[in-house]
């Protein structure tokens, strides 16, 4: 975990809320927002901290008050910098994809590219690039370059979204409390644990009941995420926290607001709004794993986490696990998914950052929607 806020790989990891609203009020402060005419960018490379560009960095950081780490840290990662006319911008590895999204360009084969001919190449498109460019700027470099035209990005304040969402809990669910977020240049994302549990929870726990299985130590939460770099709309996930580890489980497809078409503040209000509805939407699928008989669960539990791109070294740890608490006969495809789970766990133990947690356990919930009887088959699986 990198604290240099201005460094490509920074990322901070929060326990308490009042810590977590502090961040984003800093970042808030450190970034800002630049329209520019997309044919008016130009990448380009960075060969060493004696070029010339590099030289009118310095001079610029010094005038401007900013550390010149950030050039040294642009050397370690994209060793890219943005012209817009007759200012630089370094590249930080975030807006990467964006870059390429609005040049109309894509492809591995850029990446081994040198970087002379990386740039040039994306000039030649952003050259007949139309309309303008939304830059998000931040701690001096460009963290993200959107379509900036009325129906393209649009912004929607971080600290604002949080705020909105607290301010939608402590009414909604009193008692409502913070367990955690992290932020990385990437996006920012929240954890809250709810209250009103047997509201939420009633049915599901009243199902496992009636399969002989434990609901205590059960509890529904929701992660919040957003993202000013496109990696993420202002998303509403709703979670299980269960067992004595209080592992995380996530329930589906999430409330999801894209950065487009004038989206407002409004509007995420608006999905906050359904989100006890999503709940209960959720929990039916879960629910309906409970009557999901697999004969086969070590190649289905495979066969699953492959399908939805779960690491290797993470299949055979859940799968060993799996085995040695429930050994290999048949079972639900309720307790596949939730000893899938169990990866999340393993990532949190490692230390893995927050935003890579959250990826994976959107990864896991894809799951939910798959025909798990595809999955069930006898034999011994390659892979």
């Amino acid at each position: 975990m990198n604290e240099i806020m201005y460094a490509d790989n920074y990322s901070r990891q929060f326990q308490a809320q009042d810590e977590f609203f502090d961040c984003l009020k800093a970042i808030g402060r450190r970034s800002r927002w630049e329209r520019k005419r997309s044919k008016d960018l130009r990448l380009v490379a960075i060969t060493d901290e004696d070029s010339k560009i590099a030289k009118e960095l310095k001079e610029q950081y010094e005038q401007e008050g900013l550390d010149i780490g950030i050039l040294t840290d642009t050397m370690e990662n994209t060793r890219l910098v943005l012209k817009a006319k007759d200012k630089y911008y370094p590249v930080r590895s975030c807006a990467i994809k964006t870059i390429l999204d609005r040049a109309g360009i894509s492809g591995a084969v850029l990446n081994r590219l040198e970087k002379n001919v990386y740039a040039r190449i994306l000039n030649d498109c952003l050259k007949i690039t139309k309309g303008e460019s939304l830059l998000r700027i931040s701690d001096g470099k460009v963290s993200a370059v959107h379509g900036g035209d009325c129906c393209d990005y649009s912004i929607l304040d971080m600290e604002q979204v949080f705020a909105h969402v607290v301010e939608f809990l402590n009414k909604t669910f009193p008692g409502a409390s913070f367990l955690g977020g992290f932020y990385d240049h990437t996006r920012a994302s929240g954890l809250w644990e709810l209250s009103r549990n047997d509201e939420l929870l009633g049915a599901y726990r009243k199902e496992l009941e009636n399969c002989g299985l434990d609901s205590d130590d059960m509890k529904a939460a929701l992660r919040v995420s957003t993202s000013d770099v496109g990696t993420s709309g202002a998303n509403l996930y709703p979670m299980l926290l269960c067992g004595p580890k209080q592992n995380t489980i996530a329930l589906g497809d999430p409330l999801r607001l894209s950065h487009e078409n004038g989206v407002t503040l409004e509007q995420f209000d608006k999905q906050l709004g359904l989100l006890f509805g999503k709940y209960q939407a959720a929990l039916k699928n879960l629910t309906r794993l409970l009557g999901i008989l697999i004969t086969n669960p070590g190649n289905c539990m495979i066969g699953i986490m492959k399908k939805v791109k779960v690491p290797k070294r993470y299949i055979t740890e859940a799968l060993n696990l799996f085995i040695s608490q429930n050994g290999t006969g048949s079972c639900t495809a309720h307790e596949i998914y939730c000893g899938m789970a169990e990866v999340i766990f393993m990532l949190t133990c490692e230390g893995e950052t927050g935003g890579h947690i959250a990826a994976m356990e959107e990864k896991l919930a894809r799951a939910l929607s798959l025909d798990w009887k595809e999955f069930d088959v006898p034999g011994e699986i390659k892979w």
